[in-house]
């Protein structure tokens, strides 16, 4: 009994560890088309606060592994305010977009997504939603 209560802190450090791994390999399943992948990135978006009506659309390139083919690129950036609050914005999109990769793809998607130029808009609302309306 002794023997047990000694090894029981490792059963339990093991037993922890093979449930997280099987948690966090069930909690991101597989993307199977452009669609669930959109949705996928603009889960990962929080507009800044104060940015109502603001968007900005980047473009990026991923490898068939889900990675980020280098640093995503602004086209279009219509942000209210000066360049500090454009600069915020556009460093809050692209940290959004970073920090959902890698992504998980299922093999038929994997097989054509590499090295293909896709572009996203994230957005702020047009108004707060907690703001009533007359």
């Amino acid at each position: 009994m002794e023997s047990v209560m000694r090894r029981l802190p490792q059963v339990l450090a093991v037993s922890g560890t093979l449930l997280f791994v099987a948690t966090s390999f069930s909690a991101a399943a597989p993307l199977n088309s452009m669609n669930e992948v959109g949705k996928a990135l603009l889960a990962c978006w929080n507009p800044p606060a104060n940015s109502k009506g603001s968007s900005v659309t980047l473009i990026f390139s991923l490898k068939r592994d889900g990675t980020l083919i280098g640093p995503p690129r602004p086209t279009n950036i219509s942000v209210a305010g000066d360049e500090q609050a454009k600069k915020h914005f556009l460093d809050e999109a692209v940290a959004a977009l970073q920090h959902c990769t890698p992504l998980q793809f299922s093999p038929s998607i994997a097989q054509g997504i590499g090295g293909q130029v896709f572009a996203i808009q994230f957005a702020s609302p047009k108004k707060d939603s907690l703001t009533p309306t007359n």
